[in-house]
């Protein structure tokens, strides 16, 4: 029997309810919440110390009348990197790999930063639409070239995280698929072929909290220039 590699990636069901609902709404349970005790544990601690360096370096670059995203971009992150973590588990789903939702979460931050660009400074948000000194010939050109890499700003947040992530994902299940079938003819290839697989174990562990850091830092890049 042919198996198909692109399987993982479809959206599981059980008596016709996508289990998607429940892969998004699981990273929310594992997060400690807040406790009233004097002194917190060492997990709410430690999440507490990870929150406060990331916001203070994240929102370093933008002006104060942007820090009101700082909870809105650090809560992503966090939940970001909970699917992908949680997507490496055996026997689990990965809703990042799915481009649906992540232009889901893409378009709407991005018009946001759009939409308060052209209230708050319309002016300075149009400017960036042609750069200052182009000559006369190539302004309608330009306006164009910058008008359409606007729109396609939210496409490449969405395909950047879908694609690393089903790549990353795809090479697993290959290499470990070969690792099972040279397991009985080469044993010692087999062997080899399972420390590759650990190794790049390790490297979709370090790629899915990188781009988790990359999706909410660019977001943030695109809030600096309309603010």
């Amino acid at each position: 029997m042919n198996l198909n590699f692109f399987d993982q990636f479809l959206s599981p069901s059980m008596l016709g309810i996508p289990l998607i609902i429940l892969a998004l709404t699981l990273p929310w349970l594992l997060i400690p919440s807040p406790t009233s005790h004097w002194l917190n544990n060492r997990l709410s601690t430690l999440q507490m110390w990870f929150m406060n360096k990331f916001t203070k370096q994240l929102m370093l670059p933008v002006n104060v009348s942007g820090h009101t995203w700082s909870l809105l971009l650090a809560s992503l992150m966090i939940f970001i990197i909970s699917l992908n973590l949680l997507g490496l588990l055996p026997y689990t789903f990965t809703p990042t790999t799915q481009l649906s939702l992540n232009l889901g979460l893409a378009i709407p931050l991005w018009l946001g930063t759009v939409l308060i660009g052209l209230r708050n400074q319309p002016t300075i948000s149009l400017g960036h639409l042609l750069p200052e000194g182009t000559p006369i010939m190539l302004i309608p050109m330009l306006i164009i070239i910058e008008t359409i890499s606007l729109f396609i700003r939210p496409l490449a947040l969405g395909v950047r995280l879908t694609a690393n992530l089903t790549a990353g994902h795809l090479l697993i299940q290959l290499i470990s698929t070969a690792a099972l079938v040279l397991l009985p003819i080469m044993p010692t290839i087999s062997i080899l072929t399972m420390i590759i697989l650990l190794l790049l174990t390790l490297l979709e562990i370090a790629v899915a909290m990188i781009q988790a850091y990359v999706f909410v830092l660019l977001l943030s890049l695109y809030l600096q220039e309309n603010v």
